[in-house]
C-alpha cells in the first residue's frame, strides 16, 4: 500500500469515528416503555445502595436505622446490576402524581448505641442515600456559579459533620429531612403526565425546632420527614437522561481528546509513512541483485530470511495469550459498536456489564480458532492441550483474583459481595458455554490447513549480532508502550472517574475513536520496532512484538495508582486492596488485548515483506 492509500485510509478511519463520536455523546434508546400517571395516581419510591467514593464498599439501605415499609421486597436484578453491588428494594416512601405534600412523618426511631456508631462511620465516610422512581436515579441539584448552570450528583448524603455555634467540638448529624421535587411532562390531550426527573434537597432539623440540626446520639429519637412538590417541565420523557449524561467537563473533555487523538493519529500516520517508503526501496534493492556475492555483501532483514519464522520459545503459551486477546477484541468491539448505536441505554443498569460477559463468553468461538491456528503453524498436535489452556488460563487467573477480592468485601459485610448463586451463575457461563466454544473454535481452526511461511526455515539457527543499546529488548520494549498509552488516557481519566467516583460516562461515541486510534497506533509503533529489530538481524520478533504493545498495560497500571493518590481519598487498607486488584485486572486484560493487536500486525508485516522478496 504506497502512503497517499494509507492517509486515504487513515483518514476515512477518523471521518467514520468522527460521525459516531457526534451522535453517540447524546444518544441512546430509551430501553423501557413509558409509564404514564394520571392525577393521584400512587408513585412507587425504591431504595438502593449506600455509596461512597472513600471506601468504595456499597452497603444496603436498610443496614442503616431508616425507617422501614411493613414488608421489604427486593426487585429483579440482573447479572449486572447484582455484581455493581445493586440492592434494590421498596421504601415507605409513597408519593401521589401531582399531589404535593409538606412535612409527612415517614416514622419515629430511638436508635442504640451500636447505631449511632454505624450511622457516625457512614456519614464519616460520606455514604450517600440511592433512590429510584420510575427508573431514575435521585439527583442533588448543585449550582455551578462560574458557568451559571446546574449539575447532578447521584444520591444524597446521609449526614454532615459540624459546630455548633460557639462550640469547638465536632458533632454528627443525619439528614432526617428531604425535601423532594418531581418533574413531569404533561400530554395536554390527555392529562397523562410521565416522570422527567427526580431531585432532592437533604436537611437536618428538629421537628420541635427547624433551626436546630438532628444530632446522632445514642437514646435520642430521631423523626424522618419529607415534602414532596411537582414541577412541569418542557422535558421530554425520551430526552429526560440528557441531563444526567451531561459532562461537568464537556469543553476540557471535548478539546483534550480531540486534540490528543489527532496528533497521535498523525504522529502514527507520518510514521507509517516514512516505513513504507523505506521498505519501498528496499525491496526493490533486494530483488535487483544479480549475483550471490552481492546478495551477501547486503546487510539487514534480508539476512534473516531463513530464521524469521523460527518458532519461538514457549510458543504454547504465545498462541493461548492470541487466542485471548482475540476474545477480548471481539468482546470490546460487538459491544462498543452496541453501544455506540444507543441500544445499551442507561436506564437500563447493568446492561454493559452483562453484555461484556455474555459476549466474552461467546468469543470464546474465536479464542479457540486463533489459538489452535497458530498452534498448528507452530507444528503443533496437541490441540486439545491448547484448547484448555484457552479456556481456563485468563479466566481462571481472573477468577481467582476476583474470588479473594470478594471474600475481602465479605468480610467487610458489604452487599457488594457477590452472592453465592450469582458465582454460580459465572462458573456456569464458564463452564457451560465458553470453554465448549473454545473448544468448537480450535477444532474447526485445527482442521484448516496450516499457515504456510513465505520462506523457509534454515535447520541451524543464525547467531544473532550484538546489539546496539537501544535496540535491547526490554528498551524498546518499554518505549514501544508509551505511545498506545498516550492515545488512551486521556479518556482513560474519565473512565476511571465514572468507575470509581460514582459519575455516569455516556460517551461511547469518543471511546469508539479512542479505540480506532489505539489499534492504528499498537500496529504502527511494534511494525516500526520489528522493522528496526530485523534490520539488525535479530530475528526473535514473536514474543517481543507481543510485548511491545502489550507494555501499555504497564503505564496503565502505574496511571492507576498516580490517579489513587492524587484524585481518590481512600483511606481504608480493604479499598485499597480493592481498587488496584480491579485495577491489575483491568491491566491484564489491556495487556493481553494491546500485545494480540501488535503480534497479528507484526505477523502480516513480516508475511508481506519477505513474500515481496526474491528468495533463492
Amino acid at each position: 500500500m504506497r502512503p497517499p492509500a494509507m492517509l486515504r485510509w487513515a483518514a476515512a478511519a477518523l471521518a467514520l469515528a468522527l460521525l459516531a463520536a457526534a451522535p453517540a455523546a447524546a444518544f441512546y434508546l430509551p430501553g423501557v416503555a413509558p409509564n404514564d400517571f394520571q392525577k393521584k395516581d400512587p408513585l412507587l419510591v425504591k431504595v438502593n445502595k449506600l455509596t461512597s467514593t472513600k471506601t468504595q464498599l456499597p452497603y444496603s439501605y436498610y443496614s442503616l436505622p431508616f425507617c422501614k415499609p411493613d414488608t421489604i421486597v427486593d426487585s429483579a436484578e440482573n447479572l449486572g446490576e447484582v455484581l455493581r453491588g445493586d440492592r434494590i428494594e421498596n421504601s415507605p416512601y409513597v408519593f401521589e402524581m401531582r399531589e404535593p405534600k409538606m412535612c409527612q412523618i415517614v416514622c419515629r426511631a430511638s436508635i442504640d448505641d451500636k447505631q449511632a456508631k454505624e450511622l457516625k462511620e457512614k456519614i464519616g465516610d460520606e455514604y450517600r442515600v440511592n433512590m429510584i422512581l420510575d427508573n431514575l436515579p435521585l439527583v442533588v441539584p448543585i449550582a455551578w456559579q462560574d458557568r451559571d448552570a446546574v449539575v447532578y450528583q447521584g444520591g444524597y448524603h446521609v449526614g454532615v459533620k459540624g459546630q455548633y455555634a460557639g462550640s469547638k467540638d465536632e458533632k454528627v448529624f443525619i439528614h432526617n429531612h428531604l425535601t423532594f421535587l418531581v418533574k413531569y411532562h404533561k400530554d395536554e390531550t390527555t392529562e397523562l403526565s410521565r416522570i422527567v426527573g427526580f431531585e432532592v434537597k437533604p436537611f437536618s432539623k428538629l421537628v420541635t425546632n427547624s433551626d436546630t440540626p438532628q444530632e446522632v446520639e445514642p437514646g435520642k429519637e430521631i423523626i424522618f420527614t419529607y415534602d414532596v412538590g411537582f414541577e412541569e417541565s418542557d422535558v421530554k420523557w425520551a430526552s429526560r437522561w440528557d441531563t444526567y449524561l451531561l459532562m461537568t467537563d464537556d469543553q476540557i473533555h471535548w478539546f483534550s481528546i480531540v486534540n490528543s487523538l489527532m496528533i497521535v493519529l498523525f504522529l502514527s500516520g507520518m510514521v507509517a509513512m516514512i516505513m513504507l517508503r523505506t521498505l519501498y526501496r528496499d525491496i526493490s534493492r533486494y530483488n535487483q541483485l544479480e549475483t550471490e556475492e552481492e546478495a551477501q555483501e547486503e546487510t539487514g532483514w534480508k539476512l534473516v530470511h531463513g530464521d524469521v519464522f523460527r518458532p519461538p520459545e514457549n510458543s504454547d503459551l504465545l498462541c493461548v495469550c492470541v487466542g485471548t486477546g482475540v476474545q477480548f477484541f471481539g468482546m470490546l468491539l460487538v459491544t462498543m459498536i452496541f453501544a455506540v448505536l444507543g441500544f445499551l441505554s442507561p436506564s437500563n443498569r447493568g446492561g454493559l456489564m452483562t453484555a461484556m460477559l455474555l459476549t466474552w463468553v461467546l468469543m470464546g468461538l474465536f479464542a479457540g480458532y486463533a489459538s489452535s491456528r497458530f498452534y498448528k503453524m507452530f507444528k503443533g498436535s496437541e490441540w486439545k492441550s491448547i484448547t484448555l489452556r484457552t479456556a481456563f488460563l485468563f479466566p481462571g487467573i481472573s477468577f481467582g483474583i476476583f474470588f479473594i477480592l470478594n471474600a475481602l468485601i465479605w468480610g467487610e459485610k458489604s452487599s457488594g459481595a457477590v452472592p453465592f448463586t450469582t458465582m454460580f451463575a459465572l462458573v456456569l457461563l464458564w463452564f457451560g458455554i465458553s470453554v465448549p466454544l473454545v473448544f468448537v473454535g480450535s477444532y474447526l481452526g485445527f482442521k484448516q490447513p496450516a499457515i504456510e511461511a513465505p520462506v523457509k526455515t534454515n535447520k541451524i539457527p543464525r547467531q544473532v549480532p550484538e546489539q546496539a543499546w537501544y535496540m535491547n529488548p526490554a528498551f524498546t520494549i518499554l518505549i514501544g508502550g508509551i505511545l498506545p498509552f498516550g492515545a488512551v488516557f486521556i479518556e482513560l481519566f474519565f473512565i476511571l472517574t465514572s468507575i470509581w467516583l460514582h459519575q455516569f460516562y455516556y460517551i461511547f461515541g469518543f471511546l469508539f475513536l479512542v479505540f480506532i486510534i489505539l489499534i492504528i497506533t499498537c500496529a504502527e509503533i511494534t511494525i516500526v520496532l520489528c522493522y528496526f529489530q530485523l534490520c539488525s538481524e535479530d530475528y526473535n520478533w514473536w514474543w517481543r512484538s507481543y510485548l511491545t504493545s502489550g507494555s501499555s498495560a504497564v503505564y496503565l497500571f502505574l496511571y492507576a495508582g498516580f490517579y489513587f493518590f492524587t484524585k481518590l481519598q481512600i483511606t481504608k487498607l480493604v479499598s485499597g486492596i480493592l481498587y488496584f486488584g480491579y485495577m491489575l485486572l483491568a491491566s491484564f486484560a489491556f495487556f493481553v488485548l494491546t500485545g494480540t493487536i501488535g503480534f497479528c500486525a507484526c505477523f502480516w508485516f513480516t508475511r508481506l515483506i519477505y513474500s515481496s522478496v526474491k528468495i533463492d
